[in-house]
C-alpha cells in the first residue's frame, strides 16, 4: 500500500503499537530541516536560488503526478540540504539531486516514475547506478525516515475542532487548507514552523476566507489546543497570509455582496450550526 501523507503511520502500528496523534506530535521535528536552514538560506542570495532551482526541477518531474508526490519530494531535498549544506550551483548536481528526491518520493507513494523522458535534457544523461547512489545518500542523511510527517498529517486532526457537521463545508475547508499548504512550501520563511503549525495556521486562513464571521471562534478552538503553541501558530498565521490571498483578491474584494462564495458558505455554516445547541465553539477534547 501506498504512503499516506495524511496517515502516515498506517500500516506502520504492527511494528509500533499504540501509535496515536499525540505520537506525530512528539516527533515531527524529526522531519524537518535543521534549525539553522532558514538562516543559512537567507544568509546567501544563492542558497535560495539553488533551493529555487531544485524545486522548480521537482516540479517538472512530478507534474504528472500528485501534488502530495512533488511536496514529499521537495521535503526530503530541504531536510537534505540542511544537513548536507547548499552545493555549488552545478546543473548537474542539482539536477541528479531532484531526480533523486523525486524517485525516491515515488517509490514511498508506489508510483511509476521514469526519467526517461527527462534523460538528456539539458545535456546530462544519469544512469540507473549514479541515481541509486544518491538515493543511499539521501537515505543514510535522512536516517531512512521517508514516512514524513507533514502538515497534511494534522489536517483531520484539526478540523475535528470547528465542529463543522456539514460534509460539503468540511471537504471545503480542508480542499482550501490544502491548496494553502502546497502553496506555502516554497516560501523560505515558513520552514521554520512545525508540520502541526503550518496545518493549523493553513486551515485558519482557510476559514478567515470562507466563514469570516466564525473566524474568531474557530481561531479560540485551535488555539485551546494543549499540543498548540498559540504565538507561534499566530506568528505563522500573519507570514502565510499573503500566499494565502494569491489568486484570491477577486473574493475578497467582493465579500460586501451577498452573493459571494464567502457570505453564501458563512450563511450556510450559520443557518445550519443555529440548529445545534452545544456552537461551535466547543473545543474537542478527544484524539481522533
Amino acid at each position: 500500500m501506498e504512503f499516506d501523507l495524511e496517515n502516515p503511520l498506517t500500516n506502520f502500528n504492527d511494528f509500533c503499537p499504540g501509535t496515536t496523534i499525540p505520537s506525530l506530535f512528539l516527533v515531527e521535528s524529526h522531519h524537518m530541516p535543521k534549525e539553522n536552514y532558514v538562516k543559512t538560506l537567507k544568509a546567501r542570495d544563492l542558497d535560495i536560488s539553488v533551493r529555487r532551482g531544485a524545486i522548480s526541477l521537482i516540479s517538472q518531474l512530478s507534474c504528472k503526478s500528485s501534488p502530495f508526490l512533488s511536496y514529499l519530494a521537495v521535503n526530503y531535498l530541504d531536510r537534505f540540504l540542511s544537513i548536507q549544506g547548499i552545493p555549488q550551483p552545478k546543473t548537474w548536481v542539482l539536477r541528479l539531486l531532484a531526480i533523486s528526491c523525486v524517485s525516491l518520493a515515488a517509490k514511498m507513494k508506489k508510483t511509476e516514475f521514469s526519467i526517461a523522458h527527462f534523460q538528456g535534457d539539458g545535456g546530462f544523461i544519469f544512469d540507473a547506478q549514479t541515481i541509486e547512489r544518491m538515493e543511499y545518500l539521501i537515505l543514510g542523511a535522512l536516517k531512512w525516515r521517508m514516512r514524513s510527517i507533514t502538515p497534511f498529517s494534522f489536517i483531520s486532526f484539526f478540523i475535528s475542532f470547528f465542529k463543522l457537521k456539514d460534509p460539503p463545508l468540511r471537504q471545503a475547508l480542508k480542499a482550501r487548507a490544502l491548496e494553502i499548504i502546497f502553496k506555502s512550501q516554497t516560501d523560505v520563511k515558513l520552514l521554520v514552523f512545525k508540520p502541526s503549525i503550518t496545518a493549523a495556521s493553513a486551515l485558519l486562513s482557510a476559514s478567515h476566507e470562507l466563514f469570516p464571521l466564525q473566524f474568531p471562534c474557530f481561531r479560540k478552538a485551535i488555539s485551546s489546543c494543549s499540543y498548540v503553541n498559540k504565538d507561534n501558530m499566530l506568528e505563522c498565521y500573519n507570514s502565510m497570509q499573503d500566499i494565502a490571498k494569491e489568486g484570491y483578491e477577486s473574493i475578497f474584494d467582493m465579500v460586501s455582496t451577498s452573493n459571494t462564495p464567502v457570505n453564501v458558505l458563512d450563511q450556510h455554516f450559520s443557518s445550519s450550526e443555529s440548529e445545534t445547541t452545544d456552537g461551535i465553539v466547543t473545543t474537542a477534547t478527544t484524539i481522533l
